[in-house]
C-alpha cells in the first residue's frame, strides 16, 4: 500500500490519540525511500505521495489537517481508515488477465504491460497487403493528366487506409489494361497476406482482372458482383493461396468498399474479430453504427444495399440529424470528403419522410 497524498501515516488503533496526547513522529517515508521499521504504538511517520506505508500503518492524516506545533502529531480533523491510501493490488494483482488475446495494442496497453513487469508480448505481425490499381487512363499523383486521363487517387487512399489499419502496404503501382498484367505484378511481389486491386473488375473489353484469375489454374474466383451501391463489381477470389479482394475503380466505390470489407479483413488477419468499428458519434452508437433523424425525404430503394454519403449535425436537444448529399455518384470524391457518415439503406427499403430515423455508419478516425 502507498500514500495518495502528502501527510502522516499511523495505525488506526492510535486514532483517538490524535485529538488528545498526540503521536510521536519517528521518521519519514518518501517515494523510492521507504521507512523500513514497523510502527509502534503511539508512533507516526511523515509520508509523501507515492511512498510505501510502513508495517502496521493503515491510516493517513493529510498535512492540511495535521498540527505539529507541539512537536507531536495532532489532528484538526480526525482521519478515516483507508482514505487517501492506494491499497496493494488496487490496480491489478498476480494472476489477473491484463491484456486479452486479440487486443489491438495501444500506447496505454504498452504502459500497463511494463508496469506489470512485462517487457515482451507475443503479437500478430503486420499483414502484408498488396495494392495494385489498373487502368491505362491513370497517371501517378503529381503528373498532369492529359485529356482522357485521371490521377490515380485510389493507390494513395488505399496505402494510407492499410497503414492506418495496422498493416504493411506493398504498392504494385498502376497495371496496364492487358491480359496477364496481374500475374506478372503479383509474381514479383513476394509473400503476401492479402491482395487488393482497384479497377478492371467490370465487364468491358479492357477489364482483365476476372479473366486473369480464371486463366490461372492455381487461382479461383469465389464471387463477383454484389448487391451494393456503390461497389457492385466487387471481387472475392483466391490467387495461388492468397486471399484476393478486387475493389471497383471509381474512387468513392473503392473507399466505401475498403471501409466495409478491407478494414475488417485486415483486422481479422491481425488477430481481431473482423467486426466493423468506428469512433464515437452519439450516445446511442453501437459498434460503429448509430441512429439519426433524416432532414429530407428519401425515395424507396431498389434491390441493392445503399451507402449514402451524408453530413451530420445535432439539434438543440443533441439529437443526431443526418442529411444525404444531393448527388451520390461513385466518382464524386468531393462529396465523400465532405461527408461525416454513411446512411445505410437496405434493399427494397420503403420511402422515408424527413424526421424518420435511419441507421448510419460512422467513419473511423483518419478515414
Amino acid at each position: 500500500a502507498v500514500s495518495a497524498m502528502d501527510g502522516y501515516c499511523l495505525a488506526s488503533s492510535d486514532r483517538d490519540a490524535l485529538s488528545s496526547k498526540g503521536l510521536k513522529m519517528i521518521g519519514e517515508s518518501a517515494a523510492g525511500r521507504p521507512f523500513t521499521q514497523p510502527l509502534g504504538q503511539g508512533e507516526a511517520v511523515r509520508i509523501f505521495t507515492g511512498a510505501l506505508l510502513p508495517q502496521n500503518a493503515d491510516m493517513l492524516l493529510i498535512q492540511e489537517e495535521a498540527d505539529t506545533t507541539s512537536g507531536r502529531l495532532m489532528a484538526t480533523e480526525i482521519p478515516v481508515a483507508g482514505r487517501y491510501i492506494r491499497q496493494r493490488a488496487q490496480d491489478f494483482a498476480s494472476g489477473d488477465q491484463l491484456i486479452s488475446a486479440g487486443t489491438k495494442l495501444t500506447m496505454r496497453h504498452l504502459a500497463l504491460a511494463v508496469l506489470a513487469g512485462i517487457t515482451s508480448l507475443t503479437c500478430h505481425r503486420r499483414p502484408r497487403i498488396a495494392i495494385a490499381t489498373t487502368g491505362d487512363e491513370l497517371v501517378p499523383p503529381g503528373q498532369t493528366p492529359l485529356p482522357g486521363q485521371l490521377v490515380n487517387s485510389n493507390s494513395l487512399f488505399l496505402t494510407h487506409f492499410v497503414r492506418a489499419a495496422g498493416a504493411e502496404p506493398v504498392e504494385l503501382g498502376i497495371l496496364p489494361d492487358k491480359a496477364g498484367a496481374l500475374h506478372a505484378a503479383l509474381s514479383a511481389a513476394g509473400p503476401l497476406d492479402l491482395i487488393v486491386t482497384t479497377g478492371g473488375a467490370s465487364v468491358g473489353d479492357h477489364d482483365h482482372i476476372v479473366s486473369d484469375l480464371d486463366s490461372d489454374p492455381a487461382s479461383s474466383l469465389n464471387f463477383w458482383k454484389i448487391a451494393m451501391r456503390p461497389g457492385k463489381p466487387l471481387i472475392w477470389a483466391n490467387w495461388r493461396g492468397t486471399p484476393f479482394l478486387g475493389l471497383p475503380g471509381n474512387p468513392v466505390s473503392a473507399a466505401i468498399c475498403a471501409l466495409q470489407f478491407l478494414g475488417p479483413a485486415i483486422d481479422r488477419l491481425s488477430g481481431g474479430t473482423g467486426q466493423i468499428t468506428s469512433g464515437p458519434v452519439s450516445s446511442g452508437q453501437i459498434g460503429g453504427f448509430f441512429k439519426a433523424k433524416l432532414t429530407t425525404d428519401l425515395p424507396e430503394n431498389d434491390q441493392r444495399q445503399d451507402y449514402l454519403r451524408a453530413t451530420l449535425t445535432h439539434d438543440s436537444d443533441g439529437t443526431a440529424l443526418v442529411t444525404p448529399a444531393n448527388r451520390q455518384d461513385s466518382a464524386m470524391m468531393h462529396k465523400l470528403a465532405l461527408a461525416d457518415c454513411l446512411i445505410i439503406r437496405p434493399p427494397f427499403a420503403e420511402p422515408l419522410s424527413a424526421g424518420a430515423w435511419v441507421e448510419c455508419q460512422a467513419f473511423p478516425a483518419g478515414f
